[in-house]
């Protein structure tokens, strides 16, 4: 059993913020900044990309709120939302998750940083990618 179902399942305790029968909200146990809270569905899903529509909805959808709440109850000046897919892009909890993670100023303890990569196809890569239809 991963460690958020666990924690879904009452083993594990955490600092809820936010709970229905879909979506569960608690500060994440490793604060990268003030607040810093992780949004997870009930149900178990490995990542934004399997889970389902209605549930990752409802995930976004509580994300936005308690979003909206830690930045009115706290002194933070914006908000980073995450999600991780695969462990290359930083996963490490095998379940979907939205990390909520208050910024305060340019030196609290977060640092995502956008770098140019080498020169890309992009009329190639536009036409490899492109969707005709979602469904």
């Amino acid at each position: 059993m991963c460690i958020f179902c666990e924690i879904i399942a009452g083993k594990v305790p955490v600092h809820k913020v936010y709970e229905d029968s879909i979506v569960l909200a608690f500060l994440d146990i490793a604060q990268v900044t003030k607040g810093h809270t992780l949004v997870i569905p009930k149900e178990h899903s490995l990542h934004m990309l399997t889970c389902e529509d209605d549930i990752m909805l409802e995930v976004m959808r509580v994300a936005k709120r308690v979003g909206q709440n830690i930045l009115e109850m706290t002194d933070a000046k914006g908000l980073n939302v995450l999600s991780n897919v695969h462990e290359i892009a930083g996963q490490t909890v095998p379940h979907f998750h939205v990390h909520l993670i208050p910024r305060y100023d340019e030196n609290d303890a977060i640092n995502i940083e956008f770098k140019e990569s080498q020169p890309q196809n992009l009329k190639a890569l536009a036409e490899l990618l492109y969707l005709d239809c979602l469904y």
